[in-house]
């Protein structure tokens, strides 16, 4: 495992208010600037990559702590835990290839800057009213919010893209 890793930044929000659509917009973008990016998207319910009559899961199942799980397009490593050894954000981080920047998806309880994606319509509770990581809204509806915190149009990818990158330390050549 190597000790250093990229900056953490957090993409939060409710169910349903458009943070993987956000990220799937913003990975291009970043890309485009020579950036690698990882993303680290956490999970309430048990991953299950492979249906549970396959190899990998017959493996786990007998006890294997890890199965990798290998092709020539992708690999991917499911390890067990038991609930309460959930690794942090951070420990996984470190088991990722480099990147310049991982944006993560969930982990609401792990300290990092995050941006909030808000659609006030939706009706649901926000929640940068609660979450001191929260420093700024993508949003749909800015005239719906009462907040000092910067707000970001949620269709503006350049400057969400930008205003992340400067707020983690990356310096955008051009």
């Amino acid at each position: 495992m190597r000790s250093h890793h990229p900056p953490l930044f957090g993409i939060a929000g409710r169910s349903g208010q458009g943070k993987t659509t956000l990220i799937e917009a913003l990975l291009p973008w970043l890309r485009a600037r020579g950036l690698t990016v990882n993303v680290i998207k956490h999970s309430h319910h048990s991953i299950e990559l492979e249906p549970p009559g396959k190899d990998s899961a017959r493996f786990r199942r007998a006890g294997a702590g890890e199965v990798l799980i290998a092709s020539p397009y992708r690999y991917a490593i499911v390890r067990e835990l038991n609930g309460a050894d959930e690794p942090s954000v951070t420990e996984l981080a470190m088991r990722l290839s480099h990147a310049d920047l991982v944006i993560v998806e969930g982990f609401a309880r792990e300290a990092m800057p995050r941006l909030e994606v808000l659609r006030p319509s939706i009706g649901r509770e926000p929640l940068y009213e609660t979450d001191v990581e929260i420093i700024a809204i993508a949003t749909n509806e800015p005239d719906a919010l009462d907040t000092t915190l910067p707000l970001l149009a949620l269709d503006d990818i350049a400057g969400i893209g930008a205003f992340i990158c400067e707020r983690v330390g990356i310096v955008l050549s051009g």
